[in-house]
């Protein structure tokens, strides 16, 4: 897995792998160069012309490294340097000194916002001015030019990170950051980059790996992780060739109200499509026959009440328990998932009306069985919570909840943090803005549910089920459209999702 690291821990690892490999910084900056160039190489159309703009530290240093390698590879390349009575580090002086010597060209140097001078507009501009070394918001001269890269019509290259944002802490001058096209991190990436409040500056953000030791990297103290293909498959148990559906357990999904059939349906859907033995959807008895009809693979258990949930019968039998996808609140619904709190000790999921249910009876809270995933998006998690004032407070109330209540926590988004009961934070990669739809939510608690009935553990099923939904929404984008994409389509894509994980052609 990828680890998320605080810039000051990656500093320090940068410093280690120096030292371990025998190398010289100027070297390891020849590393990141080499990368940033090797991914404009393969992503920027040839006659795009580049203006590298260097801060005085270890990012411009990068730039500068950046701006020599682009010209010996022919490209027109331009350098200015907000260098002036600064302070400059020995990786910026070194690179400096190689462009001057093997270009013969000396960079503009600019003192204050007002030498500043749009390029045209087919130039791309590479911001090295300050990356993840920010200790303190921008001022002076870098907040000028802060302000003059954001006003042109060029698109901007930001390497490490979009400076004046800071990776590990919040950042409340949207004024003071560069708004990148894409940013390109390097060694790790940072937690900033995760949040949807900063898309706007990060852009499409590319992780770039430069060598780093893999001892330092494996030793160091992560902020979270980031799964990837391999460690998805190692989590997949094996399925015995002489299995039978009593083998891979039965699953209960409870869902639905009137109106709202369609979310037992999508949850049951992907149920049935998660590997469990058998399905069985408890619903309002007006959904009996259109699920009925739509998923004959599944068995009903058809509620007294016609238009809500009103009763739980014999929740004994079932292997695991997804609750709340289209329930409403009533009160009877309600009952329903007290009583299955204080009856049921298996694995159970819980989304959607069963979470806001959460949210008006926060002393149930402390009765959900241990290992109890809950799915919300973050308008749910803070009816949870309360008011969150930034991104790095959600994530912190994210980690505390999960440990106070021993659950499983899935904060739903472009990248859905899970957090587990121990503290680990895991942010998952796959997924596209095509799931942002309703519905999206009821297909993934379908899938976890199915996975817990079918014998994976709580945090192999949450991982996977985040992980394969996310994979078949890119799947169906790369094969239709991401604007034809709906929620009961995304079943069809597991299949396949699974096949790409395990490296099957």
């Amino acid at each position: 897995m990828i680890k998320i690291l605080k810039s000051e821990t990656l500093r320090n690892i940068d410093q280690e792998t120096i030292q371990k490999q025998g190398l010289q910084s100027h070297e390891l900056m020849e590393r990141a160069a080499e990368a940033c160039v090797a991914w404009i190489d393969k992503q920027i159309p040839a006659g795009i012309g580049f203006l590298i703009v260097c801060g005085p530290g270890n990012n411009g240093g990068d730039g500068l490294a950046i701006a020599r390698k682009l010209w010996e590879r022919g490209k027109d390349v331009r350098v200015r340097l907000a260098s002036a009575n600064q302070v400059s580090s020995e990786g910026f002086k070194h690179n400096l000194g190689l462009w001057t010597a093997k270009t013969g060209i000396s960079p503009d140097e600019l003192s204050s916002g007002h030498d500043w001078q749009n390029p045209e507009t087919e130039t791309l501009i590479i911001d090295a001015l300050l990356g993840a070394g920010l200790s303190r918001p921008p001022e002076g001269l870098m907040l000028e030019l802060i302000g003059a890269i954001n006003g042109s019509s060029s698109r901007v290259i930001s390497i490490d990170m979009p400076s004046g944002l800071f990776g590990d802490q919040a950042t409340t001058n949207p004024d003071s950051v560069i708004k990148a096209w894409v940013t390109l991190c390097l060694g790790a990436p940072r937690q900033a980059l995760f949040y949807p409040e900063y898309e706007v500056f990060c852009g499409n953000w590319q992780f770039l790996d430069i060598g780093l030791d893999p001892d330092c990297l494996a030793g160091a103290p992560a902020i979270g992780f980031i799964p990837s293909h391999p460690d998805i498959s190692a989590l997949q148990p094996e399925r015995p060739v002489f299995g039978h559906k009593g083998t891979f357990g039965h699953a209960l999904m409870i869902a639905g109200s009137r109106g709202k059939c369609g979310a037992s349906l999508l949850a049951t859907q992907a149920c049935l499509r998660s590997g469990a033995g058998r399905v069985t959807l408890r619903c309002p008895s007006d959904c009996l026959i259109p699920v009925q009809t739509a998923a004959p693979e599944a068995m009903v258990s058809p509620d007294e009440c016609s238009d809500r949930l009103s009763e739980i019968i014999k929740p004994e039998l079932y292997s695991a328990i997804g609750f709340g996808p289209g329930t409403g609140t009533d009160p009877q619904t309600a009952n329903v998932l007290k009583r299955l709190l204080q009856d049921f000790s298996g694995p159970m999921v819980i989304d959607a009306d069963g979470l806001n249910i959460l949210a008006e009876n926060p002393t149930w809270l402390q009765f959900m069985p241990a290992g109890t995933i809950l799915t919300p998006h973050p308008g749910e998690f803070e009816r949870l919570v309360g008011r969150i004032a930034n991104p790095f407070e959600r994530t912190e109330a994210l980690r505390s909840f999960a440990k106070r209540y021993g659950c499983f926590v899935a904060l739903k988004g472009r990248f859905t943090c899970i957090a587990c009961p121990d503290g680990q934070l895991y942010f998952n990669p796959t997924g596209n803005n095509g799931l942002a739809k309703g519905g999206s939510g009821d297909v993934l608690t379908g899938l976890i549910c199915g996975l817990l009935a079918s014998g994976h553990s709580a945090m192999r099923a949450v991982l996977t089920g985040v992980y394969v939904h996310g994979l078949a929404a890119d799947i169906y984008a790369r094969e239709e459209h991401i604007l034809t994409m709906t929620p009961g389509t995304l079943p069809n894509y597991f299949g396949q999702a699974y096949r790409e994980i395990g490296g099957e052609s």
